[in-house]
């Protein structure tokens, strides 16, 4: 997974604020508010699930599953919602709960953006919408592996039994960052 810089909250701050400057005034007009899409689950959910397949033997030949580690009782739920301004101008907002496990965790997020549309003739429509999400990230939790006589280390967990060096395996450790930023161009033409 890429990791992608910041700059698009600003962009998209940007490019609602001169929206909203060069829109038609708005006179008596109400401001609407619709739900667009209600989910649970993301990539990022998906990728922590998998966190939890195998597992390693323990020196007395019990079997450690990794999966009760990497099972959440709330999946990341995300709400996106638009609110219209204008007929053909909208600010498109939502948020994602997060989620938790023993092992890992996905931050809330917050998601902002703009959509707006114009209509080159009768029969066609051009939208562009920009949407920038805030945190959301996952981070892997390490564990205190206990080596006996080489002593206690904080290890990733799902590399503890391998021949990795205790210290060596926290760098693999997953922190990843959802997609935080959306540019979508449509053009629609009907006949």
């Amino acid at each position: 997974m890429r990791e992608r810089s910041n700059i698009g909250v600003g962009l998209c701050a940007a490019l609602l604020s001169s929206a909203l400057l060069f829109a038609s005034p708005v006179t008596a007009q109400e401001w609407t508010t619709s739900l667009v899409d209600i989910h649970q689950g993301s990539p990022l959910s998906d990728r922590a699930r998998s966190l939890g397949n195998g597992g390693y033997e323990l020196q007395g030949g019990s079997w450690v599953s990794f999966t009760h580690w990497y099972h959440a009782s709330w999946v990341d739920m995300h709400a996106d919602l638009l609110t219209q301004i204008t007929p053909d101008t909208g600010i498109l907002w939502g948020f994602g709960t997060g989620e938790q496990a023993e092992k890992y965790r996905i931050e809330p997020s917050l998601k902002l953006g703009f959509l707006t549309q114009i209509h080159p003739n009768p029969n066609s429509t051009l939208s562009l919408s920009v949407t920038s999400t805030i945190g959301g990230g996952l981070t892997e939790k390490p564990c205190e592996a206990d080596y006996g006589d080489l002593g206690t280390y904080s290890v990733n967990c799902r590399l503890a039994a391998g021949e990795t060096a205790p210290e060596e395996t926290l760098k693999y450790l997953v922190s990843a960052k959802p997609e935080t930023m959306h540019l979508w161009l449509n053009y629609r033409l009907t006949f």
